[in-house]
Formats: C-alpha cells, sequence, structure tokens
C-alpha cells in the first residue's frame, strides 16, 4: 500500500524493482505542480532497453537500491539456488563491476588491446559504481547533484596514471578548477558557514552563524549552551596553549596518534562534556565514524582545532590514516566539483568506450547529455555494459583450446546466465570477493574480508527556493548531534549550458549527509553496526527525518517540508567509502603486507581492482588499481 506523507508518496515496488517516487506525486501543492510541470516521466522499468529507463531522474531508495544486492546477499548465506543457462557468449575480457575502477579497466585494456571484445557486468541499473548521477528538472532547468562520489579530488596529488586516464577522456581538472567553479559565490551573497543544535540535544533548536571574521565568542553568545561549554569551544577553537610543554613535536605527534580526539578534547584540553560533544561529529563526513574512533594526530591532519598551540611539526608520521597523513604531506590534490560529482568522469569513460550512446564531443556537453541505455549492451559494441547483472560466480577454468579461461555467473531478473572470459578482472567490492572465489587462498580471503567498508547516506533534497538560507545567512550547515551531521546547498557551477541557480527565489538541490555509527565501539565494529542499522531504516524514515531535520534548522526563517521540498533521493550505500588504515587499531603493517596489499593478489586468469585494493576511498585509487590489474593480466 503507497504511504502519503506532505504530498510525497513512497512506492514499494515489488519483485526487487527499485523503491520510486513519480513526479506528479513529489509535488506539495499547484504552486510546485506549476513548477515542476516539466519533470521526466515517472520511469521503473528495469530493461535498459525500454523508452523511460533513465535512472539518473529516478528518486527515492538509490544508491544501493533495491534488487542490486539480494542475490549476493543469498550467496553469502547460502541460499543461491538459481538455475544457470549458458549463454555461449565469449569475451577476450569481462569485468565485474561497471564502477570507475572497473570503466576505466576497459578503457586501458582497449589502448593496448584495440580489437579486444569486452564485457562489464554491474548489478545496480546504473553504471558509476558509487559516482552516481542525480538529475531533476524544474521550470525547465536541470539539477544536479552526486548521489555518491563527490569530486575530483585526493589527499595527495594524482599519479601521472589517474591525470592521464582523465586528460584521455577529456578531464583537464587544474582547468575546470579555476574555469567552472565560483567557490565565493555564497560568501559574497552574504551566507556562510554554520552549526546546527537541535532541540533533541539541546533543548531548543539554534543556528550559529560562524563567519571568517567573526569571533566565536560572538557566534555562540545566544547558543543553547552554558558559559563553561561556550568559553571552552572558544579556547579550542582560537587559544594558543601548549598543553604538552615539555615535550618535543616529534613525541607530540606519537602521543596524539595513540588517543582519540575525544579523549583528547575531555582529558588533555579539559572540556566540558558539552563543548566535547560540540565535534563529536566532525569526523562523520569522511570517515562516517565520530571523534571517539578517530585519532587526535588525524583530526589535526584534517584541520580541526585544539592543536594550533601545541606548534606541532609539518607532515605526517606512520601512524597515520592514508587521508589525513596524505594531507599533511601535501596539501591534497588539485579538488574539482562538478555538478554530478563523479558521475561526470563514469559518462566520461562510457561515452569512450560506447561513444552513440552519450551524445556529444566535449566535457561542457556531456554534462546535460542524455544518456542512451539502450546502447549499452549491443552484441556489435566492442564493450558491451551489461547492468542489473550481479555476478555470483567467476572461475577459473580451461579452455577447449586448452587455455586458461574464466566462468562468470550472474543474476538477471531473477534469472541465471553464463559467460566465459579470457580473462576477467574484479572490479567490484572486496568482501563478495571470497565468495565469488571460494578457491581463492585462505589467507588471501581472510585480508579480503578484512577490509569494512564505511557505510553512508548521501541524500539529494530538491527544495522550491533557498530564501530560508539567504534569511539565515549560511550556506553549509554542520550539526554535532542531528540525524544529518552536514547540509549544504548545492556548489556554485557554471559549465556549457549548466549553471546553478544564483537567485534565491529558484529551485535547488541540498545535500545531505548521514553516517549511522555507534558510538563507543572501535571503528571496525561501528562500520558492521552502522551497516545493519543502514539497512533496517526505511525510506519513509529517511524521508521523515529530512523534514524533521529541515523544519527545526530552517523553519524560524519560513521554511515548511511539507510545502517546500520537490523531491527527495535517498542515496544509501551500505558498503560505501573504501576500508583505510585505521590508526586507533594500532601500528600498521609492514610495506607489502598492508591486508589491501594480500587481498588484490592475481588468482590465474583472475586480477583484483578497485579503491579498496588501494587502501584508499578516493577515485585516483580506483584507476590507479584498474592500472595495475590491467598490467597484471597482459604482462604479468
Amino acid at each position: 500500500m503507497a504511504k502519503k506523507n506532505n504530498g510525497i508518496t513512497r512506492r514499494d515496488v515489488l519483485q526487487s524493482m527499485a523503491l520510486a517516487i513519480t513526479a506528479p506525486n513529489l509535488l506539495a501543492n499547484n504552486a510546485s505542480a506549476q513548477q515542476a510541470a516539466d519533470m521526466p516521466a515517472p520511469n521503473t522499468s528495469t530493461d535498459p532497453s525500454a523508452a523511460d529507463y533513465y535512472p539518473p531522474t529516478r528518486t527515492g531508495l538509490r544508491g544501493t537500491h533495491v534488487g542490486a544486492f539480494e542475490p549476493a546477499h543469498a550467496l553469502r548465506d547460502g541460499l543461491q539456488a538459481v538455475p544457470i543457462q549458458e549463454t555461449g557468449q565469449h569475451y577476450d575480457l569481462v569485468i565485474v563491476g561497471a564502477g570507475i575502477s572497473g570503466l576505466s579497466a576497459a578503457w586501458m585494456y582497449r589502448q593496448q588491446r584495440p580489437n579486444a571484445k569486452i564485457l562489464v557486468l554491474d548489478n545496480h541499473d546504473d553504471f558509476g559504481g558509487h559516482a552516481k548521477r542525480n538529475e531533476f528538472h524544474f521550470n525547465g532547468q536541470m539539477h544536479l547533484m552526486n548521489g555518491g562520489t563527490l569530486s575530483i579530488q585526493s589527499p595527495r596529488p594524482y599519479s601521472k596514471v589517474a591525470e592521464s586516464l582523465l586528460l584521455s577522456v577529456g578531464i583537464n581538472s587544474h582547468n575546470l578548477v579555476t574555469r567552472i567553479q565560483n567557490r565565493q559565490f555564497y560568501e559574497k551573497h552574504g551566507l556562510s558557514n554554520g552549526v546546527y543544535l537541535d532541540a533533541d540535544a539541546y533543548g531548543s533548536n539554534a543556528i550559529i552563524r560562524k563567519t571568517a571574521k567573526t569571533k566565536w565568542k560572538q557566534a555562540l553568545k545566544d547558543a543553547p549552551l552554558s558559559p563553561q561549554a561556550r568559553a571552552d569551544i572558544e579556547r579550542i577553537e582560537e587559544a594558543q596553549i601548549d598543553y604538552f610543554p615539555k615535550i618535543s613535536g616529534s613525541k607530540k605527534k606519537e602521543l596524539l596518534s595513540s588517543m582519540s580526539y575525544l579523549d583528547y578534547l575531555k582529558n588533555v584540553v579539559k572540556a566540558d562534556p558539552d563543548a566535547v560533544k560540540f565535534y563529536q561529529q566532525r569526523t562523520h563526513g569522511e570517515f562516517c565514524i565520530g571523534i571517539d574512533a578517530v585519532t587526535a594526530l588525524d583530526c589535526w591532519g584534517l584541520g580541526l582545532p585544539g592543536f594550533q598551540g601545541l606548534k606541532l611539526p609539518a607532515g605526517s608520521i606512520p601512524r597515520m590514516g592514508p587521508t589525513c597523513a596524505g594531507f599533511a604531506d601535501t596539501g591534497g590534490s588539485v579538488d574539482v566539483h562538478l555538478p554530478d560529482g563523479g558521475a561526470t568522469v563514469a559518462r566520461s569513460l562510457v561515452r569512450a568506450l560506447i561513444p552513440a550512446a552519450v551524445p556529444g564531443h566535449n566535457i561542457d556537453d556531456l554534462i546535460t547529455s542524455k544518456v542512451d541505455y539502450s546502447l549499452l549492451d549491443k552484441p556489435d559494441n566492442p564493450t558491451q555494459i551489461r547492468l542489473n547483472s550481479i555476478v555470483v560466480s567467476a572461475q577459473n577454468t580451461v579452455s577447449e583450446d586448452k587455455k586458461n579461461a574464466v566462468r562468470i555467473e550472474y543474476i538477471s531478473h531473477g534469472q541465471g546466465y553464463a559467460v566465459q572470459g579470457t580473462q576477467c578482472i574484479l572490479a567490484c567490492w572486496n568482501m563478495v570477493i571470497p565468495y565469488l572465489c571460494p578457491e581463492l587462498p585462505e589467507p588471501q580471503k581472510a585480508a579480503l574480508q578484512s577490509l569494512v567498508k564505511a557505510p553512508l547516506i548521501y541524500a539529494s533534497v530538491a527544495l522550491k527556493n533557498w530564501k530560508a538560507f539567504e534569511k539565515l545567512g549560511v550556506a553549509r550547515i554542520h550539526s554535532p548531534a542531528a540525524f544529518f551531521s552536514d547540509v549544504w546547498l548545492n556548489e556554485w557551477l557554471s559549465i556549457g549550458s549548466y549553471h546553478t541557480p544564483q537567485s534565491s527565489d529558484q529551485p535547488i538541490i541540498l545535500h545531505m549527509v548521514h553516517t549511522p555509527c555507534a558510538p563507543g565501539q572501535n571503528g571496525t565494529d561501528q562500520l558492521r553496526i552502522g551497516r545493519a542499522k543502514m539497512l533496517a531504516t526505511s525510506l519513509e524514515t529517511y524521508q521523515q527525518e529530512i523534514r524533521k531535520q529541515l523544519d527545526g534548522m530552517l523553519g524560524s526563517a519560513g521554511f515548511n517540508s511539507s510545502t517546500d521540498i520537490l523531491a527527495m533521493t535517498v542515496n544509501r550505500w551500505p558498503h560505501g567509502y573504501a576500508y583505510e588504515y585505521d590508526p586507533m587499531l594500532g601500528p600498521p603493517s609492514a610495506k607489502g603486507q598492508e591486508p589491501f596489499v594480500i587481498a588484490r593478489g592475481r588468482f590465474g586468469a583472475i586480477a583484483i581492482a578497485n579503491s579498496d585494493s588501494g587502501g584508499q576511498a578516493y577515485m585516483d585509487s580506483a584507476i590507479d588499481q584498474a592500472h595495475r590489474a590491467v598490467n597484471e593480466l597482459l604482462h604479468g
């Protein structure tokens, strides 16, 4: 039965179809209906050849959507029993996973084997892996948001391999960073950063507005916090205090790497409990866990406050996570946010592999180009991309001509199929690989299963306008305790015919981040517990939390979720960010003995490529690992 709340209908689509919200039911009143009159017709087809098949415009529960994982979970639980049909299809290379790593592997393989026949299988209804596109249309204008991968950005400069791949498909990040972005747009319009204290945690709703020129004492003066908590937040943010005056800089770093940021604030800085709580969710967006499970030194590497008086020497030490170490050493790579985030890179790769499917000639027209999904899996394509296909087995075999080969079995729409590949690259998530390849060496299987990915929610919420943000003077809002830790207005961009709205009267897309962790547990356990929470949470609950938080956050400025929300897309990623070394769990492994290195070993005609294999949750890691896997297969 459909359930209706504030004008937005939840449709439970049976038989493993993705949950979807139809365009007519997205609207709360006639004014909103007029505003969104040109929204594309609802598309719920699971057949890419259907005329209405266009996943980017689907709303409701996206990311790892219903239908994208059930056979894999059945395989994990020993329940897989779908008959397999022989297709008779043979490919030079079969790639499992159409994310950035899988698509990059297809492109790199083709550069070295121009005549190769390649098949890419993916469990989702869209390509891109985590690099998904959320697309909305209002008042004749396209609005985009990343459904996963946020940007072309990494803690260290991109490798020559990764940079060259981007250039080869038409993406010059160094040019784009100055050409399409205006990161001062909101600041020039009087909007700054803010902190939301919610009534459930603080007794009343309040927005703390913090500009570059505002001192914390002034910003906090009306906050529902005790005088001591306010004073301690001010001290953490601004005071030049050396809390270890008798210890050298390098020794300070070692000490900070052995304690959590929470313990540092509580036991070293000796801050009031409410001041410590003020920072609890500051690491959610980066690691999907709170400051109780992130080292103080890693938080220093991220630029969190409280260390300015310690005069720590620049650079990383071995006991730092790769993200924080990279930023500490280099300041990070160029940072380019495209309108749909990493989806632009995925679309560029698909255009390069199957030009007819993605009309246009350059990145400017790519942004607004509409992919023809019916052309992705044509038999005469040198590269075929087959969506809605969940691989359940990848086994080394011997072909009729006595050569090594790989048999790949997959399930699509409840039916099982088998194809043959001379070689195979598993560009899927590490934790599923031991179930696909049970003959792998036990140490390799153990390493694959030890790399726990981080669960997270990226919600894209279409608003009728952003007047409430303008009235409050904020564009990005962090919350220490609310359901969504971070909320921000769509970044202002202009590329080709695509432009982010400049007037607060116009619709805009809001980005909201939620990470379901379990404070008090170690980081790995928090991620596992959080994943279970996520999979047990309904779409309706996420929608209710969105409405509740936006009403509490923006209600004083006239916002009303029942009339001001046009659409909601909840991108659910139970297996989100790739595993990274966690210094809270102990010192790092010896070089070459890291679990992600052991996990990625070649097995016969099967190689492994994904960001997991690089031990970092960044696009360049996915690309670099694709390069390694292709070279392992072609050159040993």
